[in-house]
């Protein structure tokens, strides 16, 4: 028996009870058809799977902008990667090996951006962390806090960011006011937006020349590198 018929009958079982005239459990009856009705549409609601999400096209190139997103590597570089990523992501954290082993494998060749995207839903540390980050970058110290957050992951908190601030040697006033400015919120909104606009929806979200990365390992980085390089 369903909740909505124990519930039909319980009703039924109480007016009779109580004793009314025929002219009363008829109407209670029509009155429970229409409750079973609309609660055998809302049963089905609730079980019903969740739309797929669409497919992404793994030909598609998007148009992503390096910005004011901190890059390494040369500027003028054949080959762009830009990557959406977590501070507070094990995923992410994992990735960052491999990201400098392209680096190094590619010195010339390939230019690196970062670009936050948070995810505020499971991660409570993830937006501070990242405000830490491009708060640092403002004093030129980036990818020094980059280093920091990712290697000390599980230790994420407002006095550990003063803390590497001071380890990485920037002034640690200046470093507090701009992660708390209306700026450094404004660079986060506006590469979550980004990220949004490139059908990102998870983290470490890789990017090679506009391309998303569909194997995340050496091998995928090289075959996504390699074609687009001069042949030797």
């Amino acid at each position: 028996m369903t909740k909505g018929t124990m519930i039909g009958v319980t009703l039924v079982a109480a007016a009779v009870g109580c004793g009314p005239n025929p002219a009363d459990i008829e109407e209670l009856k029509k009155g429970q058809k229409e409750i079973l009705a609309k609660l055998e549409v809302l049963e089905k609601k609730a079980v019903a799977p969740a739309p797929a999400r669409p497919a992404v096209d793994p030909n598609k190139v998007y148009d992503l902008q390096v910005g004011a997103s901190p890059t390494a590597g040369p500027s003028e570089a054949k080959v762009t990667i830009v990557e959406f990523s977590d501070y507070q992501c094990p995923f992410c954290s994992q990735a960052e090996p491999l990201l400098d082993q392209v680096m190094q494998a590619y010195p010339k060749d390939v230019k690196r951006v970062y670009k936050q995207f948070p995810l505020t839903s499971i991660h409570p540390n993830a937006l501070p962390a990242s405000k830490a980050a491009v708060a640092a970058g403002k004093q030129g110290k980036f990818w020094e806090m980059h280093k920091k957050l990712f290697t000390n992951q599980r230790e994420l908190s407002p006095d550990n960011y003063k803390k590497w601030a001071q380890e990485i040697g920037i002034d640690v006033a200046k470093f507090e006011k701009d992660m708390n400015s209306p700026e450094v919120q404004a660079q986060i909104d506006k590469e979550m937006q980004e990220a949004r606009s490139a059908d990102v929806t998870g983290t470490p979200t890789i990017f090679v020349n506009g391309k998303r990365l569909q194997q995340r390992s050496m091998e995928g980085f090289k075959a996504a590198i390699d074609p687009a390089l001069p042949k030797s």
